[in-house]
């Protein structure tokens, strides 16, 4: 089988906190010629995402915290509203997934469903996310959460109804993407 991709050369361009690469490559076109083309990637590996919801009192748990790209693109405060969310690190997604609950939202939860994967910004970071739904209770809680202070973590965490944090998309109070994909998976599948 030939493939449409010749990779010619990748350049490092910077691996400070992540990887940024200039990779130019040669593309198979429709006519059967080769063009040469250059394209940036930044790779921070792989994630996982999930949204906690309780289906009696018909809530959903995500966080909030300050997310400096969002800062410098015309968000005045910098914070956002999201699904807890994390890096795999060298753990599977589900492994991830649970860590990073309990972590960022105090929640200790044994069971979750992954519902799909996507790639979130596939025309320039290599990251795929996982997504997971799982469902909590009280008795779950074992700590407040807020994420790890050596990793710079300052994370608040809510406890919303769905229908609320479903009408705070479209009033723009919740932009974030994987949020928005989970909380439309949630009002589809009717979780709560």
């Amino acid at each position: 089988m030939q493939t449409h991709v010749k990779i010619q050369n990748t350049e490092i361009l910077s691996n400070n906190w992540y990887t940024l690469k200039k990779i130019t490559y040669q593309y198979l076109m429709p006519d059967g010629s080769w063009q040469t083309q250059s394209r940036e990637a930044y790779d921070r590996g792989n994630g996982a995402t999930i949204l906690l919801y309780n289906s009696e009192q018909k809530t959903v748990i995500l966080t909030r915290q300050f997310r400096m790209p969002t800062f410098i693109n015309g968000n005045p405060t910098g914070m956002l509203i999201e699904a807890c969310a994390g890096l795999l690190d060298k753990d599977n997604p589900e492994d991830c997934i649970k860590r990073e609950t309990e972590e960022e939202t105090g929640y200790k939860i044994t069971q979750v469903q992954k519902v799909f994967e996507a790639y979130m910004s596939p025309g320039s970071v290599t990251e795929i996310l996982y997504f997971f739904v799982a469902a909590y209770t009280k008795n779950m809680k074992v700590h407040d959460g807020g994420g790890i202070e050596h990793e710079q973590e300052n994370i608040e965490v809510l406890e919303l109804p769905l229908q609320s944090a479903l009408h705070m998309i479209s009033t723009g109070e919740i932009k974030d993407g994987k949020t928005i994909m989970l909380l439309q998976y949630a009002q589809l599948h009717q979780l709560v």
